[in-house]
């Protein structure tokens, strides 16, 4: 019989990728902010094109078998569930283009405390749709972590009415996105991540010849796209991806708060962004709501330190 710390133990890993994903991507803000003279769509398309690129090349070089055995798997499938699997695909690859444009317009154009925002509302929305959409459970701690946390959202929510509008936007359409990762089992991550890619390419190929812009030359560009497409895209997407193989989508949506308050902090110490001192209380909440959504584990790891 496998104890509650021995469970622990075992999906460490899935933990720590839960929280390498938003640790992360509560820096993107500084390389996103380096390419404010370009227009949101440039930054958008030849980071998807960069990005799809890097991980089909990955795969095609090492790990031909992987595909095979999705593909295989696939093929098994009953006629219905693959084409479920191909909607909840194509539904991912739409959030997640929806998601990514709406956030690199949002810290050039809007500001990056909205931006930040957005990922509190994010793992609240994750939360919820994990509890009604999955039926995840949630015990009575982590309901109190939820109160805690929409308490200091609240606080957060009495500003700019435009900047809120922006921030619900970009954390549903994340939100959503991890929902269907959780209900799409059975596939390699990796390989499932460069399918929605992929099918963000349609969605920017035939924009792209419409609107025949030119190709930027510069090489700040190119090289900042290329360190947004390997290191803030690739390697958070998965390892977030990964990470709800083993763990629920509610344990990984409050995870999701590491991202914001690092961006919360580089707005105000990096970007010099003015602050109302009722948001400091608010972010404040929100630890103290992650500190009690793991108190459980939390209480393990330390007892397990105790008798090292």
């Amino acid at each position: 019989m496998i104890t509650k710390e021995q469970d622990t133990e075992g999906r460490g890993k899935y933990f720590l990728a839960a929280f390498l994903g938003p640790l992360i991507w509560g820096f993107m803000a500084v390389p996103i902010r380096l390419l404010k003279n370009w227009s949101a769509e440039d930054i958008l398309h030849y980071r998807i094109i960069l990005a799809v690129s890097l991980l089909w090349l990955f795969n095609f070089i090492f790990r031909k078998r992987d595909l095979k055995k999705d593909y295989r798997n696939f093929q098994l499938l009953p006629k219905n569930k693959r084409i479920k699997i191909v909607y909840l695909t194509l539904a991912s690859a739409i959030l997640l283009f929806a998601n990514w444009y709406t956030y690199i317009y949002c810290i050039n154009s809007i500001s990056v405390q909205a931006g930040a925002f957005a990922y509190i509302l994010c793992p609240l929305i994750t939360t919820a749709g994990g509890y009604f959409i999955l039926k995840e459970n949630l015990n009575t701690t982590q309901k109190l972590s939820l109160t805690v946390a929409i308490a200091g959202v609240f606080m957060l929510a009495t500003g700019s009415l435009t900047e809120v509008l922006w921030s619900l936007t970009i954390g549903s359409l994340y939100a959503f996105y991890l929902v269907l990762q959780r209900i799409i089992q059975g596939f390699d991550k990796l390989n499932m991540l460069a399918i929605q890619l992929a099918m963000c390419t349609l969605f920017i190929i035939p924009q792209m010849i419409m609107d025949q812009s030119p190709i930027p030359q510069e090489g700040t560009f190119w090289s900042i796209i290329l360190i947004i497409a390997l290191l803030f895209t690739i390697i958070p997407l998965f390892s977030s991806m990964y990470a709800l193989k083993k763990i629920s989508s509610s344990t990984l949506g409050i995870m999701l708060y590491i991202n914001p308050i690092i961006a919360f902090t580089l707005a105000v110490t990096y970007f010099q962004e003015q602050v109302d001192p009722y948001k400091y209380w608010a972010y404040s909440l929100i630890f103290i709501a992650i500190i009690i959504f793991n108190f459980d584990k939390l209480k393990i790891l330390f007892k397990r330190k105790n008798y090292l």
